[in-house]
């Protein structure tokens, strides 16, 4: 790899961290080169702007996490495992989250709901990709026979990520993992409804 492109990417895993503690609107292009260490001409050399280098940030914390939940996926055998799986990647949100600062997906949608249309067009397509995995995911439940084949899978997919969004919101305001740990332990009860017995 050249120069070059370690530089960029230096910046895109920097201004990552820093965009999904301090959000966007939070952070400026002067934490940015603090952080760094690179000089403003030197981040304008790599990025025209900061809005440029939030989208690369995004997606960088979006792989990491994605990373992170493909391998938690990948170790479970059933589909509510799967889904559960998403959930238990942010167990432990509070102290070790899978990426710093918490959900990549939330933070974003948060703060861009009405305020940044580029940012609100990049995190509605980080949900359309959850919902779409985990519909994907539940399509195999039923299609295997552990779910019932009458399932709203849509429904269900929805339900599964705003259950886990809302526990991880929970569980960062209040400084305490019992959220997302509580809604673990019913999702798995609730998907309990769902399967053949």
């Amino acid at each position: 790899m050249q120069k070059g492109e370690r530089t960029r990417k230096h910046i895109i895993a920097q201004a990552a961290e820093l965009f999904n503690q301090k959000g966007y609107a939070g952070s400026s292009l002067s934490d940015i080169t603090e952080l760094t260490g690179i000089k403003k001409g030197g981040i304008y050399r790599h990025f025209a702007s900061k809005d440029e280098i939030a989208l690369e940030a995004y997606d960088y914390a979006g792989s990491v996490v994605s990373g992170k939940m493909n391998d938690a996926i990948r170790a479970e055998e059933t589909a509510s495992g799967k889904l559960l799986a998403y959930l238990r990647v942010y167990e432990n949100v509070v102290e070790t989250p899978p990426f710093i600062g918490g959900c990549p997906l939330l933070n974003l949608a948060t703060e861009s709901d009405d305020s940044h249309p580029i940012l609100r067009e990049r995190a509605q397509r980080g949900l359309k990709s959850t919902l779409n995995n985990m519909k994907e995911i539940i399509s195999e439940g039923v299609q295997n026979g552990e779910f019932k084949a009458d399932l709203d899978i849509e429904a269900l997919a929805t339900f599964t990520l705003s259950v886990m969004e809302g526990g991880i919101m929970m569980s960062k305001l209040e400084g305490d993992n019992r959220h997302i740990r509580m809604n673990i332990e019913n999702l798995a009860k609730y998907l309990k409804g769902f399967c053949i017995r």
